[in-house]
């Protein structure tokens, strides 16, 4: 007898009842249209009720009011018009199973002065929070009153709207703010004792049930101990949480921490070097003193640590949020005995920096996500005849062409120079902190052997290899070498992070490493080489230390870097490298702004300027090929089969993706093959 999971167990907020325990709580992946939930939108949340989730939380910090101008892409509650965009998107999300509610929330000081309609954005005090940099107008009698009434306008167009119910958003937020001591120095009747400072959290509360009366589900999301000197504590913040549920609030959200600064958030939204689940224990011990339903997600990433949630009693919901931003049919793989398939959340945290890097939320190795009107998370049997695929490499772009195409129902086989896949992922996880990026590889690597691919490991390609296999199509996914080239003098002496990162002989005393890419590569190389024990200095052409590793990863980094003195060196350019006799390097900077030059003498240079594609094999078959590797990016873009070649002597169509086209990222060369193979 098959025991029942209790994940899959129907679970009740008052008399709205679940289809399961597992919750895709509240989150912004910025893909709203003038602030409007439209079909982008709609679509994104719609695959993951199709795909199983028991309950969406919508509009991650929804904002109430004009003078809560969005900081990354919320949907704008106060503008009349939402109500019909929200209730197409509850209609349809309800047609699919899964309940519905909508995250509320006035920004505070948490967004820009400089943005939307430019009003003063109001806040207790007039403190400036670090990150958002918005120095706030303290807010006045009248502007708490006209917010509580925001509120409660918000919540009952969601009510309007048909939706489940609300959240209110309650940490690093202008509510909240009002609560924590470490935020509201007031001295008048909103600020000073615990009554005072929860007398604004109680006026929303009240005024938002009042409004949407008693049958209608309302919720909090809130921060149960800030973790930092004078901010709320576990004690007060049970305190306030039972005075809330006294006027009204269903269920609670946990988090634990404050969001002020990037290394607060890091903390809250831990990334694959934290721990599985850091705060879960926390959660069951507020879980423990409270009436009502817990829920919680804090890199709660995979199937066993969410069912241990709910076998000790730590939660009553599971919120599995960045791990359905990887799989969206997560529930119903799991529901369908395939535990094993699913799309692993590798804790990347690109969902959340990519936000701010490109406007919009991207899952590092889920290209579908957020592009659901494009392209389909389910690769469907082609219905022409079967072809013979060759990919040469094994690297993301690679191991996403022979899956999909396997799935396809094309013949594949896989040639790879080395004795194992992943290509510069394997490196990159070399890193103990991230070592779950090979989740990206492992994954893809499962899904094509169970589509039937052939993977040949410790091939190396050559024209008359690929010739021998008779091949229909040929799809180059050879990556890159390390750019030594762009340095005027001396690049051929210089290490580069492939070297530190794969196999350095020796720990040098004393290292340079010069990054002119700005991307993860030399802050791992820096951080392997600190750590061991090497005084490293990094140097960057820059205004800032790699500007593209985003708030979400660039904690752990800057800890490591404080940790072990890292010297930082901004704004100068690595001119020349040359080799004294005694064996040590001579690195020649120049500042662009001073015009002065200036050189250190190191054990070691490490040189970081991305990649330059290996694109001899690709180069090699263009005469055999159809399309003389042509890729027609108006077939692309509509997302249909590429048009057939003009070469008659040509034996296969040839495309080339990834770093074998130019130096990217993991997420540009997944999305590379994703779209190209999906028509095929």
């Amino acid at each position: 007898m098959r025991v029942s999971d209790p994940l899959l167990e129907p679970f009740a907020i008052r008399d709205l009842v679940l289809r399961n325990r597992i919750v895709s709580t509240s989150h912004e992946p910025a893909y709203a249209q003038d602030s409007m939930p439209t079909e982008r939108y709609r679509a994104y949340h719609v695959e993951r009720a199709r795909g199983g989730a028991g309950l969406l939380m919508i509009g991650g910090s929804a904002v109430v009011s004009p003078d809560s101008p969005p900081s990354f892409g919320n949907l704008q509650l106060h503008r009349a018009e939402i109500t019909g965009w929200l209730e197409k998107l509850t209609q349809e999300v309800h047609a699919q199973g899964a309940a519905v509610m909508c995250q509320i929330t006035h920004l505070g000081r948490r967004t820009s002065n400089y943005t939307g309609d430019w009003l003063p954005v109001p806040y207790p005090s007039s403190m400036r929070e670090p990150a958002h940099r918005a120095f706030p107008k303290v807010a006045e009698e009248w502007d708490l009153h006209r917010i509580a009434a925001d509120y409660a306008a918000a919540a009952l167009r969601c009510r309007d709207a048909g939706m489940d119910g609300i959240e209110i958003q309650s940490y690093g937020h202008f509510m909240d703010a009002f609560l924590s001591p470490a935020t509201n120095d007031r001295t008048d009747a909103w600020g000073g004792s615990f009554e005072n400072r929860l007398a604004f959290p109680l006026l929303v509360i009240r005024s938002v049930r009042e409004a949407v009366g008693d049958d209608f589900i309302l919720g909090i999301r809130m921060s149960m101990d800030e973790d930092k000197a004078g901010g709320l504590g576990r004690t007060e913040a049970i305190a306030a949480l039972q005075r809330y549920i006294g006027a009204g609030i269903d269920f609670l959200s946990v988090i634990k921490g404050s969001i002020e600064s990037d290394a607060a958030l890091a903390k809250v939204i831990p990334s694959m070097s934290a721990p599985s689940a850091p705060f879960l224990d926390f959660a069951g011990s507020i879980k423990a003193e409270v009436s009502i339903p817990v829920m919680h997600a804090s890199r709660i990433a995979d199937i066993a640590t969410a069912r241990h949630a709910l076998t000790a009693g730590l939660l009553d919901l599971v919120g599995m949020t960045r791990a359905q931003i990887a799989d969206p049919f997560l529930v119903a793989k799991l529901m369908a005995g395939q535990e094993e398939r699913i799309r692993p959340c590798v804790g990347a945290n690109y969902c959340l920096d990519s936000i701010y890097a490109s406007g919009d939320a991207k899952c590092i190795h889920n290209p579908a996500t957020g592009r659901e009107l494009a392209l389909p998370h389910r690769i469907l049997q082609a219905k022409t005849t079967p072809k013979k695929a060759v990919v040469i490499g094994a690297g993301p772009a690679g191991l996403e062409c022979a899956r999909v195409l396997g799935e396809r129902g094309h013949t594949v086989v896989v040639l790879e120079a080395a004795d194992a896949p992943g290509g510069q992922v394997r490196l990159a996880a070399a890193s103990p902190r991230r070592r779950d990026l090979m989740g990206i590889i492992d994954w893809r690597v499962s899904e094509a052997l169970l589509a039937g691919v052939k993977i040949r490991y410790g091939v190396f390609a050559e024209r008359d290899t690929v010739l021998a296999e008779n091949p229909d199509v040929v799809l180059v996914a050879t990556g890159g070498t390390p750019n030594h080239d762009f340095l005027p003098e001396g690049g051929e002496v210089a290490a580069d992070c492939w070297d530190v990162l794969g196999h350095l002989p020796r720990i040098p005393a004393t290292v340079l490493v010069y990054d002119d890419n700005g991307a993860e590569p030399a802050m791992d190389a820096a951080e392997r080489l600190a750590t061991a024990g090497a005084q490293v200095e990094i140097i960057t052409p820059e205004r800032m230390l790699a500007p593209d590793v985003g708030a979400m990863n660039s904690p752990a980094y800057l800890r490591a870097f404080s940790e072990h003195e890292v010297v930082i060196t901004l704004a100068h350019r690595l001119r020349s490298v040359t080799e004294e006799p005694d064996g040590r390097f001579t690195a020649v900077l120049y500042s662009q702004y001073s015009g002065r030059e200036t050189s250190r003498t190191v054990e070691l240079v490490v040189i970081e300027h991305g990649t330059l594609p290996n694109d001899e094999l690709y180069f090699e078959l263009l005469d055999d090929s159809t399309n003389a590797g042509e890729v027609d990016y108006t077939a692309l873009l509509a997302g249909v089969r590429q048009p057939a070649g003009t070469n008659p002597e040509g034996r296969f169509a040839l495309y080339r993706l990834g770093d074998a086209v130019a130096g990217r990222n993991i997420h540009a060369a997944i999305y590379d093959a994703l779209r190209l193979c999906v028509p095929m």
